[in-house]
């Protein structure tokens, strides 16, 4: 297993990715609410990208902006799947905190993501369990990103309480 940490602060824009207190990656958005990232990994770039009202997240290849990965969240339900190389991975939310979420390939956990701030979710951990790494990279990224949507959609519905109270 290997375990990497990642790190935002609640107003920045950038969230960084470690191993063993080196820093191996990075996704920095061009604002807080921005829905277009620019991502390194190992030394690799990217370009992520989010629709707001349809929750459609895509991944592409920073160098020839070819399409990597696609994928829908849906708030109403915790799995979703993206195809990546030909492979079905399927993406699980865990809790309805939405503190933690995995990745799964064939049935099988390869990747859990955990936040370890209830509310701000600005930092936690991600065990890796398995070592396909050009597939690992990309659900990396997007399991981070897919992090933010997570919080806007938690903010989403604190709105929506408050409105409804007030």
């Amino acid at each position: 297993m290997e375990k990497l940490l990642w790190t935002k602060g609640i107003f920045k824009n950038q969230l960084q990715i470690t191993r063993n207190k080196e820093q191996i990656g990075a996704i920095e958005w061009r604002s807080m609410f921005s829905s277009e990232a620019l991502a390194t990994l190992k030394g690799r770039r990217f370009i992520l990208n989010r629709d707001f009202f349809l929750s459609k997240l895509e991944i592409s290849d920073a160098n020839n902006q070819s399409l990597l990965a696609s994928i829908m969240i849906n708030l109403f339900n915790p799995k979703s799947d993206v195809v990546i190389n030909g492979k079905r991975f399927e993406l699980e939310i865990k809790n309805f905190w939405q503190s933690r979420w995995a990745w799964k390939f064939n049935g099988q956990e390869i990747m859990i993501f955990q936040s370890n701030e209830l509310l701000s979710k600005d930092k936690g951990q991600i065990e890796i369990y398995s070592s396909d790494t050009e597939e690992l990279e990309i659900l990396i990224l997007m399991g981070l990103f897919i992090r933010n949507q997570l919080i806007l959609f938690m903010l989403l519905l604190l709105l929506i309480v408050l409105v409804v109270i007030i």
